[in-house]
């Protein structure tokens, strides 16, 4: 089964898209920042981080750059409302894929079962 590691820092939101991916048959650790996602990544394996790009603490690009030291091949993909952190994310971490908010819960499966060539298609929403 894919593991997914989710940082999200706002609770409705992360509630929301651990509900969506683990109803895809993904497994979802979610957490609500950078900060205490990082030492998950290093005692646990995942293959992808899923990660809101503004939070508080850590930022998702410093999550990501610290996830290529600690898990390389963990995936990344981030999520975010920001136009010009897209634009930031990209540049800081060009091996990403940037999902804009906002977005429908299929986009975000079909998104991560590119990430890893279709091998869960289920998507029930």
């Amino acid at each position: 089964m894919i593991r997914i590691l989710l940082a999200e820092d706002e609770d409705s939101m992360r509630t929301y898209l651990a509900r969506a991916l683990e109803n895809a048959g993904y497994e979802v650790t979610a957490v609500d920042r950078g900060t205490h996602a990082l030492p998950l990544l290093t005692e646990e394996h995942f293959d992808l981080l899923l990660s809101d790009i503004v939070m508080p603490e850590m930022d998702g690009i410093e999550l990501a750059q610290r996830c290529a030291q600690v898990s390389p091949t963990t995936k990344v993909m981030f999520i975010t409302g920001f136009a010009a952190v897209t634009m930031k994310a990209s540049r800081e971490a060009p091996q990403a894929k940037v999902l804009s908010k906002p977005f429908h819960l299929r986009d975000l499966v079909l998104e991560v079962e590119r990430l890893f060539d279709g091998n869960m298609a289920n998507a029930n929403l």
